[in-house]
């Protein structure tokens, strides 16, 4: 009888996700692998929590190809917490119960050895408490937010920086016809890194990030030194996290049953009223792009990264190295405890080269 490696996608979408499973499907496709079955649970572990179970059989015929394609096949979600999983009660209100020992009997019940989770810091802070109950868990970081501890980079990323600058390079272009302040929004929740990224291969005017609260009126005289006589026009990258200084970031509580985050979005356009309410003069446009970050074919670093990873994580599954996550450290690909990839957030060093290669650039960051 084969033995069964559950694969998982959790949180939100991320570009180079199905490249990872089909990497894991050829590496226990191959060689003496071959006495292990690989199996996908949809959306999350919500496939294992379905009644009948939504879980199915992965292999070579319906991962071909999947490598070029944004999403998941195997579906993802931010909902579904197995420690904190929402009940409705018979009122219709909500309540949330831990089903992990469920979710562990369902596991022993197929037959599972091993789980493969592939995630961001939410799915890994499953997959540490997991671990300490006794699941064969490794950890996937994929986020394009690129903020978990332990790795240089999470695959998604790149491609997300990449969408990002494509739509900067267009704004800049219709910036300068109309003498307009472009303003446009980008994800990263609470970390910077996409924001910084885009505004260093776009040139930017303006960099606004989580980690240095702006000053309105510093941004409004930034943006002033690039009129002369009421032409000109300036640029403007704005993170989703973003706040002034003495302010806290523009979130709202999310009303949909079992997303725990706040709900990010909208800076863009308060930013824009700060602005004009600081004197701006300018004429602003603002931009949002949203979930377009998110999808899409992934570039080929990502692909290549997240192969990588997937390899990787088959390697572990054979050598037991469980309540471990596959990492990229100085170019290499290696494998880190749990503990230590959620330990803490990986926010952009105010006092990092690539911060100071920005200020070095021109690059404002309002403070």
């Amino acid at each position: 009888m084969k033995k069964k490696v559950l694969v998982l996608t959790g949180g939100g979408d991320c570009p180079g996700l199905n490249a990872v499973i089909r990497a894991i499907v050829k590496f226990f496709g191959n060689g003496n692998e071959k006495d292990w079955q690989v199996l996908g649970s949809i959306e999350a572990f919500n496939g294992v929590f379905a009644d009948p179970m939504e879980v199915i059989e992965l292999n070579g015929s319906n991962t071909a190809g999947i490598h070029v394609k944004g999403g998941t096949i195997i579906k993802t979600t931010n909902k579904g917490h197995p420690f904190n999983y929402p009940i409705q009660n018979a009122d219709g209100t909500w309540t949330e119960i831990d089903r992990s020992d469920d979710l562990i009997e369902r596991l022993n019940k197929l037959g599972v050895e091993a789980v493969i989770n592939i995630g961001g810091d939410g799915s890994q802070t499953i997959s540490q408490k997991l671990f300490e109950k006794g699941v064969n868990v490794i950890g996937v970081p994929k986020t394009i937010d690129n903020d978990l501890s332990s790795t240089d980079f999470t695959f998604g990323f790149r491609t997300a920086v990449q969408i990002a600058t494509d739509s900067f390079d267009k704004l800049v272009t219709t910036a300068e016809s109309h003498d307009r302040v472009m303003i446009m929004e980008v994800m990263g929740r609470d970390a910077g890194w996409i924001a910084l990224h885009t505004a260093i291969a776009g040139g930017a005017e303006v960099c606004l990030i989580p980690e240095i609260p702006y000053d309105i009126d510093k941004v409004v005289n930034r943006i002033n030194q690039r009129y002369k006589n009421g032409r000109g026009f300036a640029n403007i990258v704005i993170a989703e996290g973003a706040k002034p200084k003495d302010g806290h970031a523009y979130a709202q509580k999310s009303q949909e049953v079992g997303y725990e985050n706040r709900r990010l979005g909208g800076i863009a356009f308060r930013f824009s009223e700060e602005l004009k309410a600081a004197g701006c003069k300018a004429d602003i446009r603002e931009t949002v792009l949203g979930h377009t970050q998110r999808g899409g074919t992934p570039i080929a670093d990502d692909r290549v990264l997240a192969t990588l990873f997937g390899i990787k994580a088959g390697q572990m599954v054979l050598n037991q190295e469980f309540g471990k996550m596959v990492a990229i450290k100085n170019n290499s690909i290696v494998s880190v405890p749990l503990k230590d990839a959620i330990k803490e957030y990986k926010f952009v060093r105010t006092d990092s080269f690539e911060i100071e290669a920005a200020r070095r650039m021109g690059i404002s960051f309002g403070d």
